[in-house]
């Protein structure tokens, strides 16, 4: 039975992909920042445990706890995560740390402790949850967005310096998916006041409308992203790279074609400029 460690496992993609596994027999650690969310995880059959990616203790007490439990850790999924969004001259720098230490950094630290393990069994899969959003900006995105570009980097990196070690690095880059994203960006949204207060209400009708209107239907559940998850971990040669629904591959390949001037002007058109 192999083991797999996965973060944010409270909702959304962390929560389908746990149950899926489990389901599939792998030996499951579902964490979360408040472990009284994982109930249902731990009903279907996955060991739970507290993990908050912003505090190193937490992540050394997780990681130590799968070590010694399972003795080993074949696999770590990172997922934990969320969206800042606003104008950046509108955002508090802290809540952009925050984003940060969230995204980036404690997916970074997260995987520096479990490579040890890995290195010394010679085999290891770490899977990072990116985005589509690694790889267009969407105006009022310009944190978050940064935050999954360095994912993409970091990934990239990664994948290269580890696989003499026997340890495969895949990037998943899901697009549209509903799981109530919408709800968290809206309030993570700044005040409505000042020189970007309808540009910033904008992107909150934007986002929502994405979420729960016609685009929907490019979209995808969180089970969908589980699937190609559990793809990345079984698969003997899996590919660097996999996108999930049809609003990825999509919006990707319309940033290429549009270039810079050209997506500008697309978002123009469903984005009021801020003047």
């Amino acid at each position: 039975m192999k083991t797999v460690l996965i973060t944010g496992c409270s909702s959304g993609i962390g929560a389908a992909t746990a149950g899926r596994l489990a389901a599939a027999g792998w030996d499951v650690w579902a964490t979360a920042r408040r472990p009284e969310t994982l109930a249902d995880l731990a009903a279907a059959g996955c060991r739970t445990l507290a993990l908050d990616v912003t505090d190193e203790a937490s992540m050394a007490t997780a990681v130590t706890a799968v070590r010694e439990g399972a003795g080993r850790i074949d696999a770590l999924v990172n997922n934990a995560g969320y969206s800042q969004s606003g104008a950046l001259e509108s955002l508090d720098l802290d809540d952009v740390r925050r984003q940060f230490e969230t995204n980036v950094f404690g997916l970074l630290r997260l995987t520096q402790l479990v490579l040890p393990a890995m290195r010394a069994q010679r085999s290891g899969r770490i899977v990072n949850i990116g985005s589509m959003g690694g790889k267009l900006t969407f105006p009022g995105g310009g944190a978050y967005h940064a935050s999954k570009y360095a994912v993409e980097a970091l990934s990239d990196a990664l994948r290269f310096e580890v696989a003499g070690f026997g340890i495969q690095v895949v990037l998943i880059e899901p697009g549209l998916i509903t799981t109530g994203f919408d709800a968290a960006v809206a309030a993570g949204m700044p005040a409505g006041e000042g020189p970007y207060a309808a540009f910033n209400a904008r992107v909150r009708a934007a986002t929502s409308d994405a979420y729960a209107g016609p685009m929907a239907r490019f979209g995808g559940p969180p089970e969908a992203v589980a699937a190609v998850i559990e793809k990345a971990l079984t698969k003997h040669r899996p590919r660097p790279r996999y996108t999930v629904t049809v609003s990825a591959p999509a919006a990707m390949a319309a940033r290429r074609v549009l270039g810079d001037r050209g997506w500008d002007l697309a978002m123009r058109s469903q984005f009021p400029r801020p003047e």
